[in-house]
């Protein structure tokens, strides 16, 4: 690693640090209970207080907390009011062989519900087939074409899996042509429900049940295994079920709590020594150099599975999942199926193998459509503070990937965003994420009289629409979102567990935090904090990640640390305080933890060297930040658009341009300068303000 080079020093002295803009959530300490918790439960006092955080209070919370399978389950029958009718209706069409068809979905849930349902009615002897529709014809869910499709090949039963909730119109259909249908499904549930025989939907059971959060992989799950115990054939195949239950409720970034969390522990053990033929393949193919620096290359979809004796979701949100999904995006969803069903090694491989090259092409297409994206959004100087939403749509781009890069537009910006490209000249089709205080599928339900088709949940959706309801959709979007979301809503939040020191960041605590997984949504990574340390080193890699070395003065202690995706921030201030997860990186056989930086800010208290001042204000329903620089006496004021006005005392011209050799002078006595440098020297001149 080198240090910054003396013009990123000198370069950064112009300008103010490029901070993320971030809110930042701390958990109020508990440092007595923690204690209390710590010595009943052997943990280190900075994991009880995440337990704290997580509503677990008292020795017999965490014991079951950290040991989910020590609990008692109640039977899924009696949560599903039409569990008891999917088996029997399964049982007889097994019996009398009846032509069973799972509709499924292309996401990764979808796939991996499909390929759970095929394998599991297979091994019970069942006539069974499938069909995903076409997400680049078809787009999302359960149609007419297939329900007729499938009464021509003679089918008797439907199966959908990971959709069917909305689709009262085709099971009308399949209801006029006599067929019987099952729906599983996880979606949020529409005012009217389908005319199905039977439906099987966490959200139609209560909110303080265990099996309240399964994705659809996991409500394919609970019915595949009630029916193969109901024959007594479950020896031998609830394993492999298992295994693609795991896969498909990480992938799907379903909450880890609940059954999630208990089956997923169990889960993750087996995948290292998989059954299945088909994920043996996906694991050697994902990991097929051993001992990668994680942080060259292209961040965390490129690192390597170790061999370890479990994995981690991480393992499959950031390597196996992208793999599997990326074939549901740009490719036949078949490959996948196959893929996971396939008792074949060499059809596995090749099948795995086109899942990687598949996923490379993913890669370049979000990475060209982010750039475009960011590009568009800061030419058009769109004002989100006064928006509350971003609506932004462009041709040419796939439609198999925005929602990827919606999800990074939201981390870059922090509102909620609806992206969306053109099937052709009068059709948009879209994908939209949100932010936790804004419901994505209740923004397209208020906007429903505008869209054709539309889908999803709380955090993420799609949609399609005519092209002549685009400005209409933006408008209304923004009038929900003015409804749901107040300004201090517009930063990405970051929610941080407690405080801890340098000196208590080691290999111990690494491993405790192992007890707690499976993290994820819902049941996140512990957020450690530290504030005032120094940058003594920091490097771009990769594709524009921040590789740094961090160091405290008392006691004095220097660890190495990474900053996804934080390039454009580069260099970074030489004092911040830093939020961060642990990470174990292992190079040359040798294993350090290092810190995964998820937030940075200056510090409450920086030392009198750095001479510089930062405030974040709002002026005429504008968002800006500003600094004062000591050593060149400078005011600079920079706009959402990255825009900065730097005014040096005593001028009555200042500068105002996205770099210096672009700037032009302005007079700072006229409006609207003037009235901007009052309300940036009232905010720097606020308590608290660094």
């Amino acid at each position: 690693m080198t240090t910054v080079p003396d013009r990123y020093i000198s370069e950064s002295s112009r300008r103010p640090p490029q901070l993320p803009n971030h809110r930042w959530q701390i958990a109020p300490a508990q440092a007595e209970l923690a204690q209390q918790l710590a010595q009943a439960n052997n943990l280190s006092p900075l994991l009880a207080q995440v337990l704290i955080n997580r509503g677990i209070e008292t020795p017999e919370q965490a014991q079951m907390y950290l040991d989910p399978e020590a609990s008692v389950l109640p039977s899924p029958v009696e949560e599903f009011p039409d569990l008891a009718i999917s088996v029997e209706l399964l049982k007889d069409a097994i019996a009398s062989q009846q032509k069973i068809a799972i509709c499924g979905d292309y996401d990764a849930d979808g796939m991996t519900s499909t390929a759970l349902l095929l394998r599991a009615l297979r091994w019970l002897g069942a006539q069974v087939d499938y069909a995903i529709p076409s997400r680049m014809k078809e787009g999302y869910g359960i149609n007419r074409r297939i329900i007729e499709e499938f009464h021509s090949e003679g089918v008797q039963l439907i199966l959908t899996v990971d959709n069917g909730i909305s689709a009262v119109e085709p099971i009308a259909r399949a209801r006029e042509l006599n067929l019987k249908v099952i729906i599983t499904d996880h979606h949020d549930l529409p005012p009217v429900l389908p005319p199905a025989d039977a439906i099987l939907n966490p959200k139609l059971i209560s909110e303080s049940s265990p099996y309240r959060g399964v994705a659809g992989v996991g409500v394919a799950y609970i019915l595949a295994v009630v029916l193969a115990q109901s024959l007594g054939k479950h020896q031998g195949l609830t394993a492999q079920l298992l295994e693609l239950f795991t896969l498909g409720t990480i992938a799907d970034l379903a909450p880890l709590t609940g059954v999630n969390r208990r089956w997923l522990k169990r889960g993750l053990r087996l995948l290292p020594e998989s059954q299945l033929t088909g994920v043996q393949a996906l694991i050697q193919i994902a990991g097929v150099q051993q001992g990668t620096d994680k942080s060259q290359g292209n961040a965390k979809s490129s690192s390597t599975i170790q061999n370890p004796k479990t994995l981690k979701p991480e393992d499959i949100g950031f390597r196996l999942g992208p793999r599997i999904n990326a074939i549901g995006r740009l490719a036949d969803p078949q490959i996948v199926i196959e893929l996971l069903t396939t008792t074949d090694m060499g059809v596995a491989l090749e099948r795995a193998m086109q899942c990687e090259q598949i996923n490379q092409h993913r890669q370049q297409l979000c990475e060209q459509i982010e750039r475009e994206a960011i590009a568009n959004i800061e030419q058009s100087q769109v004002n989100l503070q006064q928006q509350r939403v971003l609506v932004i749509v462009q041709p040419n781009w796939h439609h198999g990937v925005i929602g990827i890069v919606a999800s990074r537009l939201l981390e870059r910006y922090g509102v909620p965003v609806f992206i969306g490209t053109y099937e052709d000249e009068e059709h948009i089709r879209g994908s939209a994420r949100g932010i936790p205080e804004f419901h994505v599928f209740e923004a397209l339900e208020f906007c429903k009289d505008l869209l054709e088709k539309h889908g999803g949940h709380k955090a993420a959706a799609g949609f399609s629409l005519l092209a002549k309801n685009l400005d209409e959709l933006r408008s209304r979007l923004s009038t929900f979102a003015h409804q749901s979301l107040q300004p201090e809503h517009l930063k990405p939040l970051i929610s941080i567990d407690v405080q801890a020191d340098l000196h208590q960041i080691n290999s111990h605590l690494y491993h405790q935090i192992d007890a707690l997984h499976p993290c994820g949504i819902e049941n996140p990574d512990p957020v450690f904090w530290t504030p005032n340390l120094r940058v003594v080193e920091q490097q771009l890699v990769g594709k524009g990640h921040i590789k740094l070395t961090l160091a405290q003065d008392n006691p004095p202690m220097k660890i190495k640390a990474i900053a996804w995706r934080w390039g454009d921030r580069f260099p970074l201030p030489s004092q911040v305080d830093i939020a961060y997860k642990l990470r174990e990186n292992t190079w040359n056989g040798n294993t350090s933890i290092e810190l995964e930086l998820v937030g940075l800010r200056l510090p409450a208290t920086s030392s009198p060297a750095s001479g510089r001042g930062i405030a974040e204000f709002d002026y005429n329903q504008r968002h800006y930040t500003c600094s004062l620089s000591q050593p060149l006496n400078e005011l600079r004021i920079r706009n959402p658009e990255g825009k900065v006005l730097a005014i040096q005392q005593g001028q009555k011209t200042g500068v105002l341009g996205k770099t210096r050799s672009e700037a032009h002078e302005v007079d700072v006595t006229q409006s609207p300068y003037y009235q901007l440098i009052q309300a940036a020297m009232r905010a720097l001149a606020m308590p608290g303000n660094k």
